[in-house]
């Protein structure tokens, strides 16, 4: 288990290493699409809400062939939050789709879940046309948006629902994810919060041997979100435990939930600068 104690020095370092590596893209040109409808309207019909909200933006370099492409979700609970596209993420030599999906009170679960699934199916058959390699696609985001990463990746039925076999992602690197039932849909059941649940819902449900790579990053135990670190440490330990050892976790000592995210970005460019090497 991997613990990262970041200090400002630390942080300074982080921050010249990633300036560093930066260097080599900087000569790339990026476009920017945006707005792009990613389900069906035989699936959608015309509702308005499902029309705004079923976009997402690609963000990706000219003239770089077989790129790699992070799938970046949002945070905010499952009920706000909007697609984004965070400034570390830019001019990096990889291309970053940004999704926006439907959210809670004006939809319940699945319906969130089955929206980002729908999304990253998009993505897989649609991002060579950019450039991209679909062997490429790695999953992010923070927070709601790490869980519904997890979900994606782990419980094959979502992308299956779209031809597409979750082991083709390359990778998985959520910030603060939650990994029991999510709470939003634990309060949709009429629990409280701080009621823990592990069902189909979470993505602790459905730990196995032959899942892609994960790289889990949160904040400081003592300042993060309703024992967001205890939970990603368990999940850890059961991955191992269930034979899947491609998985590391770091902890981000002094920042809180929100706080952990700008940090952990940088660090999530680290790893997967390393591994695409």
């Amino acid at each position: 288990m991997k613990k990262l104690i970041i200090t400002v020095i630390a942080c300074l370092m982080v921050y010249g290493l990633y300036a560093r590596e930066n260097q080599s893209t900087d000569t790339l040109k990026y476009a920017l699409k945006s707005d792009i409808l990613y389900r069906n309207i035989e699936d959608i019909g015309l509702d308005e809400y499902a029309m705004k909200n079923c976009r997402l933006d690609v963000y990706y370099p000219l003239n770089k062939p077989s790129f790699a492409t992070i799938i970046w979700i949002h945070g905010g609970s499952l009920t706000g939050g909007k697609k984004e596209l965070p400034s570390q993420l830019t001019e990096q030599g990889f291309a970053v789709v940004s999704i926006e999906y439907r959210r809670n009170p004006k939809v319940n679960c699945p319906v969130y879940i089955e929206d980002a699934a729908a999304a990253v199916a998009w993505v897989f058959k649609n991002i060579n046309t950019f450039g991209g390699n679909p062997e490429k696609i790695f999953l992010s985001g923070h927070s709601a948006g790490g869980y519904l990463d997890l979900m994606i990746g782990m419980d094959k039925k979502w992308l299956a629902a779209y031809g597409i076999d979750a082991s083709r992602i390359a990778g998985i690197i959520p910030l603060s994810p939650q990994v029991i039932t999510h709470f939003k849909i634990r309060e949709e059941r009429g629990m409280d919060e701080k009621q823990p649940l592990i069902d189909s819902f979470a993505p602790l449900f459905h730990v196995r041997k032959d899942l892609p790579m994960i790289i889990t990053i949160t904040g400081d135990r003592e300042f993060e979100m309703l024992g967001r670190y205890e939970e990603n440490a368990y999940f850890v330990r059961m991955l191992k435990l269930n034979g899947h050892n491609n998985i590391a976790l770091y902890e981000l000592d002094g920042f809180n939930h929100g706080g952990m995210k700008e940090p952990g970005i940088m660090l999530m460019i680290k790893e997967l600068k390393k591994i695409l090497k």
